[in-house]
């Protein structure tokens, strides 16, 4: 995709102000406790809230162009807003017992194919994540130490040790999605902050 072919769009937040009044004042792991969630598991749940906040904000005035331009051939924004949404659903597969269907396994191809419209993969990704918190949400504590196996290899693993990595793997995508939105401002606007008005 040639960089004229990027349509201009309004100027977004900028994000990297603390005052921008987009976000909460507070991370969600400073918002308190969860009711009825496990001390150990919560970590998890607020990392998701963080997640979708963040994921919102950040894509915010995205054209369908920039969620899949590739700067510097990196992975585009839509890549890692389909990946993170279906990791989180094969990983919590993975802590209910189960292996992944055909459709889960087919899914992974088909990461990198572009398809318009941010909301959707808004959408996607906020299933994913309600989805995967109901699941964790229900956990008997008593069965976090119990194993799960990963992958085709069956790779051991426990049932803490997966909703840890889910908290992990989504934030380190979430990561690189800025610095790809980022990087695609810097294409569009020649700026890595957006300006304030």
């Amino acid at each position: 995709m040639a960089d004229d072919d990027l349509e201009p769009r309004p100027a977004r937040l900028d994000r990297d102000r603390s005052d921008a009044g987009a976000l909460p004042e507070r991370e969600p792991w400073l918002r308190g406790p969860l009711p009825d969630v496990h001390p150990l598991l919560a970590p998890t749940l607020h990392a998701f809230t963080q997640a979708g906040e963040d994921l919102a904000l950040w894509t915010e005035g995205l054209t369908d162009a920039e969620i899949w331009l590739r700067p510097l051939d990196l992975a585009p924004v839509g890549f890692h807003l389909r990946h993170i949404a279906g990791s989180l659903d094969r990983l919590t597969a993975y802590i209910r017992g189960r292996r992944l269907t055909p459709e889960q396994l087919e899914a992974i191809s088909h990461e990198m194919d572009p398809a318009p419209g941010r909301s959707a993969l808004l959408a996607e990704v906020n299933k994913a994540l309600h989805n995967s918190e109901q699941v964790i949400r229900a956990l008997d504590p008593s069965i976090l130490g119990e194993l799960r196996r990963v992958g085709r290899k069956q790779l051991p693993t426990t049932v803490i040790g997966l909703v840890v990595h889910l908290a992990e793997h989504t934030q380190r995508h979430v990561g690189q999605l800025i610095v790809t939105v980022k990087l695609v401002d810097r294409i569009v606007t020649g700026r890595t902050r957006p300006p304030t008005s």
